[in-house]
């Protein structure tokens, strides 16, 4: 039986606004596997980054419990949950976030030496997965020197510098041309078939379809998947 890695237990989450209340989560409950590939998608303002967000430590729920390995993700100290971000989780964003003045190969080492990873492990690792996104010529080049799909593999390749137990991905082809899509969806696929386990929001149907399972969020809930 798949190892339960996170567990989300009925959260909600409240956004005061002057007057008025925003409840973008509305109880919450979901259970993500070794090996899952969990697609999100709904309308915009429905709840899905909020839930991302949540996933990965980045918010608190304003209510209910998470936990991460059996252990209670509530209460933890900043730095704990810093910690935990940094060794268990890999983020992907829609704009990648990549730092400019940065090589590609530089902006791939640097959680390594957030986690203290001395450096020929760093440059070997960082190489390493260079190579597996298919864009080890490009290492010495800056974002500016890249184009946007590149961009992405490269976030991608930072994502995974740590060995993750979780990838959580927020609109990884909102920014991408429906060609360059498919290559990053072709990409989080192979990842899935290797082993990694994968949390994505996404608009897109089609990169919805790689996922093995397929869930849809309304007004704060899932509402069905």
């Amino acid at each position: 039986m798949p190892e339960l890695i996170c567990r989300a237990e009925n959260i909600v989450k409240d956004y005061p606004m002057g007057h008025q209340v925003v409840h973008a989560l509305r109880g919450v409950t979901l259970e993500i596997q070794q090996g899952d590939y969990i697609a999100i998608m709904g309308p915009s303002g429905c709840g899905k980054s909020t839930l991302l967000n949540i996933l990965g430590c980045v918010e608190p729920p304003t209510s209910g419990k998470l936990f991460y390995e059996g252990r209670a993700v509530n209460g933890l100290s900043d730095a704990e949950l810093t910690r935990l971000r940094l060794q268990a989780m890999g983020f992907v964003f829609q704009r990648f976030f990549l730092l400019p003045m940065l090589t590609a190969e530089e902006n791939v080492m640097l959680p390594m030496m957030e986690a203290g990873v001395p450096k020929a492990e760093r440059v070997a690792r960082a190489r390493a997965l260079l190579d597996y996104v298919g864009l080890s010529h490009r290492a010495r080049h800056k974002p500016s020197e890249l184009s946007g799909g590149e961009m992405q593999r490269v976030a991608i390749a930072r994502a995974l510098a740590n060995r993750p137990q979780l990838l959580l991905a927020d609109e990884p082809t909102g920014e991408l041309d429906a060609a360059t899509g498919a290559q990053i969806a072709q990409l989080f696929r192979r990842l899935n078939d290797e082993g990694m386990t994968i949390v994505m929001v996404t608009h897109n149907a089609e990169l919805a379809q790689t996922a093995r399972r397929l869930l849809h969020m309304r007004d704060g809930q899932i509402v069905d998947g």
